[in-house]
């Protein structure tokens, strides 16, 4: 069974990089577990010292939309 957690939110760039900040810090520690934020919740996980990530970028420029960009990150792994 998979349990799922998603949270959508709209930070601030410094906002984003604090997020990114404190979750480098939560793999950079020599704990087993990892605690990660999502949204209002804090979920607690156990990578390995190997972790599978995964970077897509995608760049659109439509002449009625205008110009939209992406990045996704995934991080994945078997505990």
């Amino acid at each position: 069974m998979a349990q799922r957690t998603t949270a959508d939110e709209t930070l601030t760039r410094e906002e984003v990089a604090t997020y990114f900040e404190h979750l480098s810090e939560a793999f950079d520690e020599n704990e087993e577990t990892v605690r990660v934020r999502v949204g209002n919740k804090t979920v607690d996980l156990e990578p390995p010292d190997g972790v599978d990530l995964s970077v897509d970028v995608i760049e659109r420029s439509t002449m009625f939309r205008g110009k939209r960009e992406s990045v996704s990150i995934e991080l994945s792994w078997k505990p």
